[in-house]
């Protein structure tokens, strides 16, 4: 593989609890029933591409306005601490030992990526960073990943994404990219679309593809 490409948040760092509660605690400030089937929308997506979708959950309000006030939230909850996904600082490691560029590809805004990678002591590790703030479509749509690949200079093919939800996965398969898939945030059923799934990083050897392959396959052939 030419170069490795990893989302954040399930992927590298556990935050998805942290996001579900932040996301629940607006949407209940606002009278907005939050079910687990609403905030399974979000996972993997930029959020204010979801409100687009269902204007009905804050009429009249922009949906960039909305998810500032999320984040703003971080700091009045109480929530879980930020840590890695198991096997995030070992496999990280040893990509960049190999010689093997890295690139970051994240729904969240660049602010708050920095800021998750500096909490888990990831910040000098990937060379490359295409947050939602540099992209025109959020995953599901490939285009991060495509961007991810031209500015690491390597084509999609070469290259390998670490994903943890449905959108992520298909926006790596549309790029025309390897994806190994975790099941840190959704059951491993509906990562199915991965060429392989695993519980964490931990169980992912490098390269991933061939004989090296340690988890679960996510499709045959």
């Amino acid at each position: 593989m030419d170069a490795a490409l990893f989302d954040l948040d399930g992927t590298l760092v556990l935050t998805e609890a942290r996001s579900r509660l932040l996301w629940a605690a607006v949407f209940e400030l606002h009278g907005v029933e939050a079910d687990d089937d609403l905030l399974d929308q979000f996972v993997g997506r930029r959020g204010r591409e979801v409100l687009r979708e269902m204007p009905h959950l804050f009429p009249g309000r922009d949906p960039d306005s909305v998810t500032e006030e999320v984040w703003e939230y971080e700091d009045k909850l109480d929530l879980p601490p930020v840590r890695p996904v198991p096997g995030a600082v070992e496999l990280t490691g040893r990509i960049e030992a190999a010689g093997v560029p890295l690139a970051l590809v994240t729904s969240a805004r660049r602010p708050y990526a920095e800021d998750k990678l500096a909490a888990i002591d990831l910040a000098d590790r990937f060379g490359v960073m295409v947050t939602g703030d540099d992209v025109m479509r959020g995953k599901p749509d490939p285009e991060g990943y495509l961007i991810g690949c031209a500015r690491l200079g390597v084509g999609p093919a070469g290259a390998v994404a670490f994903e943890d939800s449905p959108a992520g996965v298909k926006a790596a398969k549309g790029a025309g990219l390897y994806c190994v898939a975790v099941s840190t945030s959704v059951p491993p059923a509906e990562l199915a679309a991965a060429d392989e799934v695993v519980a964490d990083l931990s169980e992912v050897s490098w390269p991933p593809a061939g004989g090296g392959r340690t988890g679960s396959t996510g499709k045959e052939g």
